[in-house]
């Protein structure tokens, strides 16, 4: 069965919740900067993504997730701000792969999936951050994003140790056609091209705030 990536509703994460917890509970046991510190479990990742759901109903956040066979194996979001002067604007959040399915390029599809919803909805900025020095940093770098600057210190990875961040931005044509196979924009299913051999996971801020200045 092909790979697909496919934006949820909130009804449809509600759904998927359990898989989408084994993908961010294999993601932080694998050491990547999400937010959360050792050790984590099930019941907290599944409860990050159950409170997630309000925020995606409202349409502050979308979320997209790629399946293989069926089941979940990467997710991504798209946090917009709260501010009237900021609706042109939106940020890559939670960017992730589960191991047993990187190197195929599901994070570089993922990563245009989004960017293509974003521009078909009339935002000319996205915004992220990610550690620096990281696999995530150099999927950036390959796929057309700007370092702004690292911030030393500014968050801890999974063992409480404080770590630097990279911070990227990129500008986005309205309206831009979404790349073959994709549909992005709407609840979509489609198929993902071969992998490129690209870094799968990013990494993002510690947690996923809706409003204005808001993290992964």
């Amino acid at each position: 069965m092909a790979t697909t990536i496919e934006r949820l509703s909130h009804t449809e994460l509600l759904r998927v919740r359990a898989e989408l917890a084994e993908v961010l509970l294999d993601a932080v046991r694998g050491g990547s900067s999400l937010g959360f510190l050792l050790p984590f479990t099930a019941h907290e990742a599944t409860a990050w993504w159950t409170a997630l759901a309000p925020d995606v109903a409202a349409g502050r956040l979308a979320v997209w997730v790629a399946r293989d066979g069926g089941a979940v194996v990467g997710t991504v979001g798209l946090a917009h701000p709260g501010k009237p002067n900021g609706r042109h604007r939106a940020e890559v959040v939670k960017l992730i792969v589960h191991r047993r399915a990187r190197g195929r390029g599901l994070g570089r599809a993922l990563l245009a999936a989004v960017e293509h919803a974003a521009a078909e909805a009339g935002i000319t900025l996205l915004h992220l951050d990610t550690q620096t020095g990281s696999p995530a940093e150099r999927l950036y770098r390959t796929a057309g994003w700007i370092p702004v600057g690292v911030v030393p210190d500014y968050a801890a990875d999974t063992d409480g140790v404080l770590r630097a961040a990279t911070f990227f931005y990129k500008a986005l044509v309205p309206g831009a056609a979404p790349a073959a196979g994709l549909s992005p924009g709407r609840p979509r299913r489609g198929p993902v091209g071969q992998g490129s051999g690209a870094p799968d996971m990013t990494t993002g801020r510690p947690d996923h705030r809706c409003g204005g200045g808001g993290g992964p």
